[in-house]
């Protein structure tokens, strides 16, 4: 009677293990083709994440510098980001629209309002606060402020806007390049912290950038970078 005890509770505890088993982990199973066998590969998708470097000065001018660069990044980058996303909204609807005469009006009823909505607060800005928007519209959309000018309106008012701008030192060609310039890397760096504190919401840029490769470049002394140019 305790063999038969025994056996059933073996049983039993066998039937509950297949009717309630052990839960797998969510992780979600991909399967890679080797040599023509599929072999399964556990993976977990995670957004990337820069590990930022703690910020070095060499003197205080440098300090004072990347503050006040700081500062006006903050300022300008929402006009660059909501630039981006004008212009993709205006894109998409004219690629709806099948009428040449119906994307030529809808065109020029967005330039009004991306000119009326831009022009009250961009007179506010400074002349070096407007260089650094310039490179951020680039940065956000692929496109110089000159090329962005030219297909919205005509060849000759983007090289009037340009000829102006220049009055104030300032290039609608301006091109966003952390690694080519140690500027454009600082404003970089400034962002990927305002991006990781939350100061400023996240808009990927139209173009890859490899903020590594730029930090590698201009965290090496001085004369080592000129050496090597």
């Amino acid at each position: 009677m305790k063999y038969i005890t025994y056996i059933a509770l073996f049983f039993s505890v066998a039937i509950s293990a297949q009717e309630d088993p052990v839960k797998q982990d969510s992780t979600e199973v991909h399967y890679m083709i080797i040599e023509g066998d599929s072999v399964p590969v556990t993976s977990v998708k995670l957004k990337e994440v820069l590990v930022l470097p703690n910020l070095k000065f060499e003197d205080r001018a440098a300090r004072i510098r990347y503050i006040i660069l700081r500062r006006k990044t903050l300022k300008v980058y929402p006009y660059a980001k909501l630039a981006a996303e004008r212009l993709e909204s205006l894109q998409e609807r004219l690629d709806a629209l099948e009428r040449k005469r119906d994307k030529k009006r809808y065109a020029k009823i967005i330039q009004n309002y991306i000119e009326d909505e831009f022009s009250a607060e961009l007179k506010k800005l400074t002349k070096t606060e407007g260089q650094i928007l310039v490179k951020l519209i680039h940065r956000q959309t692929g496109k110089t402020t000159f090329e962005l000018i030219k297909e919205l309106r005509s060849g000759w008012r983007a090289f009037w806007f340009n000829s102006t701008a220049s009055l104030f030192d300032i290039s609608l060609k301006k091109e966003f390049s952390p690694i080519n310039e140690e500027e454009d890397y600082l404003i970089e760096d400034i962002l990927q912290r305002a991006f990781r504190n939350q100061q400023l919401i996240r808009q990927e840029p139209a173009f890859e950038i490899d903020f590594y490769e730029s930090l590698n470049k201009w965290s090496q002394p001085k004369n080592t970078i000129n050496s090597k140019e």
